[in-house]
């Protein structure tokens, strides 16, 4: 469903995570198929390595003016299309790469339609100067308690060498104002809020079948 949002021509945003790797590998096979002519920014170094195995043209997003489409993935959708990312720890490249798209498109499983967001633990990237008194400054800004991620015994790096802390909040009543006291707090560097930039989100079902939604109105 996605690939049919893809045309000649088009400038296109290549998200990060398994689901949107399927669609950089289904990209692959149909531009082998038809020569389509696209260029794309990737927002990982995991997604542009899969990009280049399938070669898919790759470009710096500071090459582009504006990219026409992006698609992602997200590990938690609600009714407005409001999203939590960063799973995968490449929420920072997601944004900037979401924000510069006229449109962004989000393919997911219906296990990620949630009615509020929040029982996925929000990610918020933050700088390693610091990351101590950055980390306290959070316990005091938010009810949930902000947990380094860590792979094995070290602290997950991301792409651009910031750490990884997942807040576990429960239950976002107000994202809007949870995004703004987490953008205040000195050495975050970005959360996992997405609000108000899908268009649509492409959902697929056990039985194989998928269908789109809109932001509810």
């Amino acid at each position: 469903m996605a690939l049919e949002h893809v045309r000649p021509g088009m400038a296109l945003g290549l998200g990060s995570g398994s689901t949107a790797e399927w669609f950089v590998r289904l990209l692959g096979e149909r531009m082998r198929g038809e020569a389509l002519d696209i260029a794309c920014a990737a927002t990982s170094r995991r997604t542009e390595s899969l990009a280049r195995e399938q070669g898919i043209p790759l470009r710096p997003l500071d090459d582009f003016e504006r990219l026409d489409l992006t698609v992602d993935g997200a590990d938690e959708i609600d009714p407005a299309l409001d999203l939590i990312k960063g799973g995968g720890a490449c929420h920072l490249i997601e944004k900037i790469v979401a924000s510069a798209s006229d449109d962004l498109i989000v393919i997911a499983d219906e296990s990620k339609l949630v009615p509020v967001l929040g029982a996925f633990p929000l990610p918020v990237e933050i700088a390693t100067l610091g990351w101590r008194t950055t980390v306290r400054r959070l316990e005091e800004a938010l009810s949930g308690v902000p947990m380094a991620r860590r792979g094995g015994d070290d602290p997950v790096l991301t792409d651009e060498a910031n750490y990884i802390v997942d807040c576990r909040m429960g239950r976002i009543e107000d994202a809007a104002a949870l995004a703004a006291t987490l953008s205040a707090v000195p050495g975050v560097v970005e959360h996992g809020l997405f609000l108000g930039m899908a268009s649509r989100a492409l959902i697929g079902s056990t039985d194989g079948t998928a269908r789109a939604v809109h932001p509810a109105a």
